[in-house]
């Protein structure tokens, strides 16, 4: 890859909450909030640059206090930041409950903001001086499908390799007219079945469900079960290694695909390319952040011996 990668997409503010004891519905738990910045495309931002690549954003934000936090995040982070601000409006915010052992009980996503990124702002001058010197595209679908469809087609006649973040169920789907133009989609399991509207008996099975989508590459996670990545050619399957303690799921899907596509960008081979995704989630769940600040690659190698070798299907 020639050219910095220029990432679309979420970044805005995290809060979670995390339950101090057994997790009881319908009633109070007592427990602790923490706030940061995050979003999908940001986080796999900041962990790209991290893993040494030369990355931009471009992504919209509010005229807000928290935007500011953002803004903040992209510069310690090292990325060249060109945000859409729109000064009358909040930043977006997703607000997640973990339980005590840091799994995921309930998040609520408010992203209205990011209906505003239409189709015709990849025209503007700003845009398009960002993607000029381009070497690749990350996207996350917390943009409108339209703009998502838009921008892989841009990337596509562009020559350039086009990645992308499912984000959730709910916004996946938006992908669908997009997927002939992407060269990688990472999702977990409940998202892959939310765009195929189908399930796969094996891990396996997710490379021939979603190749006949039209999609050319993706990576399907599934917690500590077995993981899967293909492309054209091939499928690679592994499971990832347990650990004693998770400090928090949140944001081990995006350090996934930024290992992930990091190593494949640099034309690394697709099962070790999977180990290194693998690698990465486990830095960032050692971590109580979205993403691990101590991310390097260093660190990704020596998490990476943890990780066993991946299964390769024709």
């Amino acid at each position: 890859m020639s050219g910095p990668l220029v990432v679309f997409g979420g970044a805005h503010i995290d809060r979670r909450g995390r339950i101090e004891a057994d997790t009881v519905m319908g009633a109070s738990n007592p427990g602790h909030f923490m706030s940061e910045a995050g979003g999908g495309a940001f986080n796999a931002a900041r962990a790209l640059a991290r893993l040494g690549h030369s990355v931009r954003l471009v992504a919209p934000r509010g005229g807000d206090a928290a935007g500011e936090i953002v803004t903040h995040a992209a510069a310690e982070a090292g990325i060249d930041d060109r945000p859409f601000v729109f000064l009358d409006r909040e930043t977006p915010s997703y607000t997640a409950i973990l339980d005590r052992d840091g799994g995921l009980v309930i998040a609520l996503a408010d992203m209205e903001l990011y209906r505003l990124f239409s189709p015709r702002r990849l025209r503007t001058l700003s845009v398009r001086a960002a993607l000029a010197d381009a070497g690749a595209i990350l996207c996350d679908a917390n943009l409108p499908a339209e703009t998502l469809e838009a921008l892989a087609a841009t990337g596509r006649q562009r020559g350039l390799p086009v990645g992308a973040i499912a984000i959730s169920p709910a916004k996946v789907v938006r992908f669908r007219a997009a997927l002939p133009h992407l060269d990688w989609l990472c999702m977990n399991v409940a998202e892959a079945r939310a765009l195929s509207g189908a399930d796969a008996a094996s891990a396996g099975d997710w490379a021939t469900i979603l190749r006949g989508l039209g999609l050319a590459g993706g990576l399907v996670t599934n917690g500590m079960h077995p993981v899967v990545a293909f492309d054209r050619e091939g499928i690679a399957i592994l499971t990832p290694p347990r650990l004693d303690r998770v400090a928090d799921v949140t944001g081990a899907g995006d350090a996934t695909a930024a290992g992930f596509l990091s190593a494949r960008l640099a034309g690394i081979p697709l099962g070790e390319a999977l180990r290194r995704g693998v690698a990465a989630a486990l830095v960032t769940l050692k971590t109580d952040s979205a993403t691990a600040t101590n991310l390097s690659p260093d660190q990704l190698n020596a998490n990476l011996p943890l990780v066993p070798a991946a299964q390769m299907l024709s």
